[in-house]
């Protein structure tokens, strides 16, 4: 019985932590097909954050209709 439960116990918190651990969102090339724009107008270079434009995208349905740019390419100051 000691033995199962150490097996057990360990593999249930492994199991926990991937199931409670949010998800990373990840961006797709079809992204990117559809709205005609490169990668770098809602990602920095070579970060996987997402600037005011990513942060637009994000909240209107994956949609830029109606993004209107602060200075002209959609990065952040």
């Amino acid at each position: 019985m000691g033995r199962c439960l150490a097996l057990i116990v360990p593999a249930s918190l492994v199991t926990a932590a991937i199931l409670f651990t949010p998800t990373i969102s990840v961006a797709k090339p079809e992204y990117s097909r559809r709205t005609k724009k490169e990668c770098g107008f809602c990602h920095p270079k070579d970060s996987w954050d997402i600037n005011d434009a990513g942060k637009y995208f994000r909240d209107h349905q994956h949609s830029l209709e109606g993004f209107k740019p602060n200075d002209g390419g959609g990065k952040s100051s």
